[in-house]
């Protein structure tokens, strides 16, 4: 069952992709990519950082961070209310 069906079901309507915690960990996922193709694939400067990969090591933590953000957006949506009333004092 897709979540537009369930959505449109029950009345709810779902920040989806504008979620922000989307955008966090798309941006988060992307650059431990590439930290992570950096670690692996670029100049190991092992004297400065005692002998650890450090853009292996921060891009996988990355990534792990990312993933963890887009799940808790699927796992968890902002449901947006449907209507809302305006203030009595809003001269508009």
């Amino acid at each position: 069952m897709s979540e537009s069906n369930s959505s449109a079901r029950t009345g709810r309507h779902t920040a989806g992709l504008l979620d922000i915690r989307n955008i966090i960990g798309g941006l988060v996922g992307v650059y431990g990519v590439i930290l992570t193709l950096m670690g692996l694939f670029g100049d190991q400067e092992s004297d400065k950082t005692g002998d650890v990969n450090a853009n292996l090591w921060a891009g996988l933590v990355m990534i792990v961070v990312g993933v963890g953000f887009v799940t808790w957006a699927r796992l968890r949506p902002v449901v947006v209310p449907a209507h809302h009333d305006r203030p009595q004092d809003d001269p508009a």
